[in-house]
């Protein structure tokens, strides 16, 4: 029988996974969100949704929390703001070549992040590169609904997060001896195969 830390995650990770192969060309659109009439509550509906419509944006969120499991709160507040801001700068420059392609990568950095292979700062533009991606949706929207939207990212984003950390704080020290290894080929396997759905799509 497996043990309860891989159980736990594979409950994460599995349904993250089905959904990617299953719509691979439209990884941030499963929904056509996009298609809202530009108004503050359709904003705040949008932030809302955009995070967790996307496969590779809420396996980013939910192994996020897995830095911050003997990390302070701050660690997470700091990557929340640091995505919105990312969002900013995707509404003032948008349109960066292969950021899409880009973000399914940062599930592998996060991986290496896991795997203390690189320093989680890495991890504070890999959140900007998600919230850059995430902006695309509401270009061209006025300012009112394009402020709810942001809060409504903060709301979803920080949600997820506090989730994730509330669910997986009681076995942190399991996971630390014997799920680790598994998050992070997980996490490399479910990065690849989403760049790869990116560059053929």
């Amino acid at each position: 029988m497996l043990p309860t830390t891989l159980r736990r995650a594979g409950l994460l990770l599995v349904p993250c996974l089905a959904v990617l192969l299953a719509r691979p060309a439209r990884a941030h659109h499963l929904i056509d969100i996009t298609s809202l009439q530009p108004s503050v509550f359709n904003g705040l509906l949008s932030g809302l949704a955009h995070p967790v419509i996307g496969p590779d944006h809420l396996l980013f969120l939910v192994a996020l929390a897995l830095t911050g499991l003997t990390q302070r709160r701050r660690w997470m507040l700091a990557l929340l703001v640091t995505g919105l801001l990312g969002s900013a700068a995707g509404l003032i420059g948008p349109g960066l070549a292969g950021a899409e392609l880009l973000v399914s990568l940062t599930l592998v950095v996060e991986a290496l992040v896991l795997a203390q292979r690189l320093p989680r700062l890495v991890l504070l533009p890999a959140m900007a590169l998600h919230g850059y991606v995430l902006s695309a949706s509401v270009l061209g929207w006025s300012a009112m609904p394009v402020a709810s939207y942001l809060a409504g990212l903060l709301l979803s984003q920080g949600s997820v997060l506090l989730l994730a950390l509330w669910w997986m704080q009681p076995f942190a020290s399991r996971l630390q001896r014997h799920g680790r290894a598994a998050v992070v080929a997980g996490l490399i396997g479910f990065g690849l195969i989403s760049a790869a759905s990116q560059a053929l799509a």
